[in-house]
């Protein structure tokens, strides 16, 4: 159930900011080229927009199986071994988002202590900048629920993207298009 809701709200939230970050550079390029006007905070809130797409999109990256990485020597492994090396690198995920979520919790209370708000918009600047904590604990959400599923044998490790498997698949795809249209294929 819990994971349900965060798969949902992942995919909500990734949806409208990625929507309102392309409106948001429409509108700012129409006015600018357009009309000679621009509005002055649009750049700000389109970094900081493309910022939370990034976090959320991480931590999604790791349900989908997105993440790129070598895995050559551990594919050859029995199964055991891509276990404890998977158990091993989530571990280690972990470690790294427990230091960054520290970080994170001490940068955005010393920016709530000081007040500081954007350059260009009256918001606090740790509510802006708060999706470094936010992101950091999805991401880590998602490291234990993938640690869960290693030590419960239904994963081996880290579910990553395989480019070269994608790209002759794509290779296939294209001859076998050029050879139904006619075309020749080298």
């Amino acid at each position: 159930m819990f994971v349900r809701i965060l798969n949902s709200l992942e995919e909500s939230i990734i949806a409208l900011l990625l929507a309102s970050m392309t409106l948001l550079v429409f509108v700012e390029v129409v006015m600018r080229f357009g009309f000679g006007v621009g509005v002055m905070w649009a750049q700000e809130l389109t970094l900081h927009l493309s910022a939370w797409l990034v976090l959320f999109g991480v931590s999604y990256g790791i349900k989908a199986g997105s993440h790129i990485g070598v895995d050559a020597l551990v594919r050859i492994l029995p199964s055991m071994a891509r276990r404890i090396i998977g158990g091993v690198a989530i571990t280690a995920c972990l470690f790294y988002t427990g230091l960054f979520m520290y970080g994170s919790w001490v940068y955005l209370a010393k920016m709530y202590q000081i007040g500081i708000e954007l350059d260009d918009m009256p918001i606090p600047k740790w509510i802006a900048h708060s999706i470094l904590f936010i992101g950091m604990a999805l991401m880590a959400i998602r490291l234990l629920i993938l640690l869960w599923g290693v030590f419960t044998g239904r994963n081996e490790g880290f579910t990553l993207a395989d480019e070269a498997k994608e790209s002759m698949h794509l290779a296939e795809e294209t001859k076998a298009s050029a050879n139904l249209s006619g075309g020749t294929s080298a």
